[in-house]
């Protein structure tokens, strides 16, 4: 079983940044997808960006050149560092861990929320 925890959330300016975190614990076999989507009021839930465990990242359409995923191999920990902040990236952020060693298994972060608003 894998745990996620996710810290960041907050208010802030349109223009500003912010940085969300996802710790995971529990055992998390290779090959795996680590990322973070979003669901904004009324909306579905939408992939923001991901990280492999081979380190390919890879970008909404929407947050590319703003928002930059790393991960923090000792600690299990990804991070996803907003800049540009629109208030169209107001939405709850969830963590998600995809893993593949031993068939499919998904997990989900209980969510942070992100407002931006002047």
């Amino acid at each position: 079983q894998v745990h996620l925890v996710e810290s960041g959330v907050g208010l802030v300016q349109p223009g500003g940044s912010l940085r969300l975190s996802c710790e995971a614990s529990g055992r998390i076999l290779s090959p795996w997808i680590m990322g973070w989507y979003r669901q904004a009021p009324g909306k579905q839930r939408e992939l923001v960006a991901n990280i492999h465990s081979s380190d390919t990242t890879n970008y909404a359409d929407s947050v590319k050149g703003r928002f930059t995923i790393s991960r923090d191999k000792a600690k299990s920990t990804i991070h996803l560092e907003m800049n540009n902040l629109k208030a169209e990236d107001t939405a709850v952020y969830y963590c998600n861990v995809k893993q593949f060693a031993t068939g499919f298994m998904d997990y989900w972060g209980k969510g942070t929320l992100v407002t931006v608003s002047s």
